[in-house]
């Protein structure tokens, strides 16, 4: 399975705002050269955290985005919908039917039932990982990942 570049970059931007700690927040130019990033693709990274409530946008000269509430309740899982959506829904199968209208398993499709555990465990997985899990070092933020992980496994 894929993770989607808007998926990956938009979750930069938003672990890079929380980690600004500025209370006038990272304009897009900023967070355009921190991210090695276009700023038209940073303009519409940020709308997309700004309209899911995630960031706010703060006027004036030194304006910019911060976070529109703190980082332990801000969850990953969410943020990755909001981006992008789930790896696999039913949808798919609608769309990818090969050469028919309806795809010739749409009744009986145990491989629709992999792609259904396989989202189901991510979802789990994701539900319980907040940005403040994120905001460390890496090695810091794999201890945390673990220990969600272990304890998950209980």
């Amino acid at each position: 399975m894929k993770i989607s570049a808007q998926d990956e970059y938009g979750l930069r931007i938003l672990i890079r705002i929380a980690q600004s700690g500025q209370e006038e927040g990272l304009s897009i130019p900023q967070l355009s050269e921190q991210e090695g990033m276009s700023a038209s693709y940073v303009g519409k990274l940020t709308r997309l955290l700004r309209m899911a409530g995630y960031i706010e946008s703060t006027r004036g000269q030194k304006g910019g985005y911060i976070l529109a509430m703190p980082p332990e309740e801000i969850n990953i899982g969410e943020v990755l919908h909001a981006l992008g959506g789930a790896l696999f829904d039913r949808s798919f199968c609608d769309k990818h039917a090969a050469g028919f209208k309806l795809c010739t398993n749409s009744v009986d499709c145990s491989v629709r039932s992999l792609w259904s555990v396989v989202q189901s465990a991510i979802d789990h997985v994701l539900s319980q990982v907040s940005l403040k899990d994120l905001l460390s070092t890496e090695q810091q933020s794999d201890a945390a990942l673990q220990a969600i992980l272990m304890q998950m496994q209980n």
